[in-house]
């Protein structure tokens, strides 16, 4: 796991291979163990290494292809490289290392740009062809692992995480309308928008080509749902365990310790019990949560370190519990602002927090993303418009969607001079180029695709900016090549049943794990902020939304941010996450915006 950035000119011999330099200084938290940098006359391509697999000095990046002709930077894992690379060795090829990258540079060699699809596991890379002078970028096809793209002056940059971009003359952030606008539509944006204008994201199975005609983008992946009846139920069932069971074991490769995430409840469980059956007293993580004594009866399910406890007993491995209370979110909130780059989905200081804690163990962590997403593990989201069909379900489930504000509802927040940038601009059509792309009918169907392509999306992006902060690479067995086309053939009806979702997978980890903990309620890792908002943080989150100073940006209404926490705190409205949002987002504008950055920059 590492990170990588580059520049790209078509004006010949004009590189500064140190501003590359500069670059990478700002993520070096993601590669603390090694730096690189290798430049010609049209590119320059930096690197930051965390050593995974092979350990030695061999691995060092950017990294030339046998013969030369191409160079490559890397970020992340392929779990089959071993395989591949026997392949390569038929064909003639030799190896200096023990790495993936160097596999993946010389299947570009061998096979062009159709080994993309041949590579499971979770990456993003840039490699520079010497002869044809263009630039490759690539993303992995479930995006787990991030590349973000600018067009600053000269300069075509890419970089790992959207901060490097600071290090460029030129580069001034500011907020993107459309972006900014999702972001208040769903805790999240679409497809390759950010929140900074200027700067887009390589979506996930995208790869790229610059070169002198300019910047050609196609799509090399998709998650095309495809159910299949060909088999029984109980037959499928077995092959899904089977074919998980391999996804964590692959994924259990390094040459340095790995851990696993234990939540108490069945993803993370079940990793941990496959894990824990190759790893003796494999580290696993919990965080819990001091819960306020006005805690509501939903967040008395929050704090999971009781049952997290009770499987690590069972499972035998070394477990690691973190407990938070409500002054744990204001000191970090500018480090976690800082690392993320941009608001995504959800509360998020707590997994920042986590993160922290596994890095004192282990540099390598198991997580559960992705099973709620292929397997319907948000029944509740379907039920909304799970009868309706077509247009109808499309704008039902559009409403649904935007989990902050409705369009109808941004005049309130939004102050008349921002809604004027917009032009009229609502998210309604970018939903809907989403589902469009789908190619699906069925509601349920619709609305697994839109998950995977966009909550998912959110959910990954924290979990890599969050966990590389402390230099953690975080795993997903979840999303392996193996366990994405298994599911993707899997019957909706099979996945969701008379309001229960994941009911497939329940009945494959019936062996894994006690059956507590295959049909505990879902719950997500989120803190109990809606009660502590309105404690000990309301001074400082009021100090902070309704200053002066966040007012003067001429964004937000001072009264409807004031009759927001009012709501919240009156508990006529949970507005927990918009609360959180417009925290996220002042602290945004004055790390990115107004520069205060060079306060928070590599301090974990």
């Amino acid at each position: 796991m590492c990170g990588i950035s580059g520049l790209y000119t078509q004006i010949r011999g004009s590189i500064d291979p140190e501003l590359v330099v500069s670059m990478n200084k700002l993520i070096e938290h993601r590669g603390p163990d090694d730096e690189g940098l290798w430049h010609d006359e049209n590119v320059a391509l930096g690197h930051r290494r965390l050593s995974i697999i092979d350990l030695s000095v061999n691995g060092h990046n950017p990294m030339p292809s046998q013969n030369r002709r191409y160079w490559i930077v890397f970020n992340g894992e392929v779990f089959n490289f071993n395989e591949l690379k026997n392949g390569l060795i038929e064909d003639g090829y030799s190896f200096r290392n023990k790495t993936d990258t160097e596999v993946v540079v010389n299947l570009y060699d061998r096979y062009g740009i159709d080994f993309l699809p041949m590579l499971d596991g979770m990456f993003s890379l840039a490699i520079w062809d010497t002869v044809q002078k263009k630039l490759l970028i690539a993303r992995d096809r479930c995006g787990v692992k991030p590349v973000y793209t600018a067009k600053i002056g000269d300069y075509f940059a890419f970089s790992s995480e959207i901060k490097a971009f600071m290090a460029i003359p030129g580069f001034k952030a500011s907020p993107d309308p459309v972006g900014l606008s999702q972001y208040m539509s769903f805790q999240n944006m679409l497809g390759k928008q950010t929140l900074f204008s200027g700067v887009e994201l390589l979506e996930a199975g995208h790869f790229m080509v610059i070169n002198a005609r300019g910047v050609q983008k196609s799509r090399y992946w998709d998650l095309e749902v495809d159910p299949d009846y060909s088999s029984n139920k109980a037959d499928r069932t077995k092959e899904l365990l089977n074919v998980f069971k391999e996804s964590v074991y692959s994924q259990l490769m390094s040459d340095r310790p790995v851990g696993s995430y234990l939540s108490g409840g069945m993803d993370t469980g079940s990793i941990t019990s496959v894990a824990s059956r190759h790893i003796n007293r494999l580290h696993t993580f919990t965080c819990g949560f001091e819960l306020p004594h006005n805690a509501s009866d939903l967040e008395k399910y929050f704090d999971e370190r009781k049952v997290s406890h009770q499987l690590a007993q069972e499972l035998g491995t070394e477990h690691h519990v973190l407990t938070l209370d409500s002054l744990a979110m204001a000191p970090v909130l500018p480090k976690v602002t800082w690392h993320l780059d941009e608001p995504r989905v959800g509360i998020s200081y707590q997994v920042y927090h986590t993160a922290k804690m596994v890095a004192e163990y282990v540099p390598v962590v198991m997580s559960g993303v992705g099973g709620d997403e292929l397997f319907a593990g948000y029944p509740w989201r379907y039920e909304t418009a799970k009868n309706l069909i077509g247009p109808t379900f499309d704008d039902a489930y559009y409403q649904d969607y935007c989990r902050l504000l409705k369009d109808d509802r941004k005049p309130d927040l939004f102050l008349a001079e921002f809604m004027k940038t917009l032009n009229g601009y609502t998210p309604r059509e970018d939903f809907q180029n989403v589902l469009n792309d789908s190619q699906l009918t069925t509601s349920a169907e619709k609305a697994l695709y839109t998950d995977f392509k966009v909550f998912m999306n959110g959910l990954l992006l924290v979990d890599d900016k969050l966990s590389m902060a402390h230099s953690v690479e975080a795993r997903v067995p979840f999303l392996s090549n193996a366990m994405v086309e298994i599911a993707r053939k899997i019957p909706t009806e099979w996945k969701l049943r008379d309001g229960k979702g994941k009911v497939v997978l329940r009945d494959a980890m019936n062996s894994l794990l006690p059956h507590e903990v295959i049909h505990r309620r879902k719950q997500g890792f989120t803190p109990p902020d809606s009660t502590w908002y309105k404690n000990e943080s309301f001074a400082r989150i009021e100090e902070l939304i309704l200053s002066d100073r966040a007012l003067d940006r001429r964004l937000f209404d001072r009264a409807t941010v004031r009759n927001i926490l009012t709501e919240h705190v009156a508990a006529t409205h949970n507005h927990r996450f918009l609360i959180w949002s417009l925290i996220s987002l002042e602290w945004w504008h004055r790390l990115y915006v107004d520069g205060e950055w060079t306060k928070f920059n590599h301090t974990p």
